[in-house]
């Protein structure tokens, strides 16, 4: 067992002072003074602060790699990197590839997490997605097909959790639906829809959108598109918080319009989890115990993990950060 001693630490909205017992990787115990016994390790936290650990459930690389092209060596590059930079969860993201390729980086990552406990899930960013609303060559695009993401999740040995979906494309709201059965997260992006295209992809399960804002239908005097629909309903929006996705102002809008409940912090292209916190304090006005809900519970709770991680709590994973 392990004693976190004497540390500032967020419970619910607050930072307080308290103790912290954990074994196996499970918190145990949180009281206000807690005294070690022999077998126990004891990690003084005096004049430090305690604080969920990151997720990022839109991780396409970091530190000069990527999961698409890199080997295991790459990937665990792009781990430590994460974890160095107060990431406990990670979803390796993967864009539209050759078939081969994407199930050579999905075998890859399902290995990788024998070794890293930090992976809880893959997120597949295509190749069900529109062709003029992403970056990838129109020949890796495909129309949604549940045998297709069967052959991929075998790939992946079952470790898919979210795919991004444009829900115009042919038969996409039936594979959203069958999807959403089989305990899949589904999310709306690189996509063309409508607004009322939208509302039958959310009815069908669909419960988020990807990099809100960016690669999708606008809203407009005549229609809400995917963007302005996903701030009609009710639901998340991931988001990338630095000034090359998001204007500052548009940063306020959508959380003023939202709340801060049904917003996901993610990093898809930029490399630093930490920074983007700190950008949600800095643009949005947010106050730290705010803000770092986008970035822990928020995502936990969309991917079907809220009861493992996201707060500090008794009986849920040990996964939290200490500094200061």
């Amino acid at each position: 067992m392990i004693l976190y001693k004497n540390g500032r630490a967020l419970i619910g909205d607050r930072l307080i002072k308290t103790d912290i017992v954990a074994n196996h990787g499970r918190i145990i115990e949180i009281a206000p003074e807690i005294i070690a016994d022999e077998q126990t390790e004891v990690t003084d936290c005096s004049n430090r602060y305690i604080l969920p650990a990151l997720t990022d459930i839109c991780c396409y690389g970091a530190n000069g790699c990527d999961f698409n092209t890199a080997d295991k060596d790459g990937m665990k590059k792009i781990m430590e990197y994460c974890i160095a930079h107060g990431v406990g969860t990670v979803f390796p993201t993967l864009k539209a590839d050759t078939d081969d390729n994407l199930c050579r980086s999905l075998s890859l990552i399902a290995e990788l997490a024998k070794d890293y406990p930090e992976i809880k899930g893959i997120h597949l960013d295509g190749p069900f997605i529109a062709p003029d609303r992403c970056d990838r060559p129109c020949e890796l695009l495909q129309k949604p097909s549940m045998d297709k993401f069967l052959a991929y999740q075998k790939a992946a040995e079952g470790k898919i959790k979210l795919i991004t979906v444009a829900p115009e494309l042919p038969d996409a709201l039936a594979f959203i639906s069958e999807a959403t059965d089989s305990k899949v997260t589904v999310s709306l992006g690189h996509s063309n829809a409508d607004g009322d295209t939208v509302t039958k992809a959310l009815k069908a399960g669909a419960k988020a959108v990807t990099d809100w804002g960016n690669d999708m239908s606008a809203l407009t005097a005549r229609d809400a598109g995917l963007c302005g629909s996903a701030l009609l309903h009710d639901c998340y929006c991931q988001t990338v918080f630095d000034t090359s996705h998001l204007g500052g102002d548009v940063m306020k809008l959508l959380v003023k319009t939202k709340k801060n409940d049904r917003i996901v912090g993610i990093t898809a292209d930029t490399e630093d989890a930490y920074q983007g916190l700190a950008n949600t304090v800095t643009y949005c006005g947010l106050p730290l115990n705010e803000a770092i809900k986008l970035w822990t519970i928020n995502p936990a709770r969309l991917v079907g993990l809220s009861g493992r991680i996201g707060t500090i709590e008794v009986n849920k994973d040990a996964d939290f950060i200490i500094f200061g």
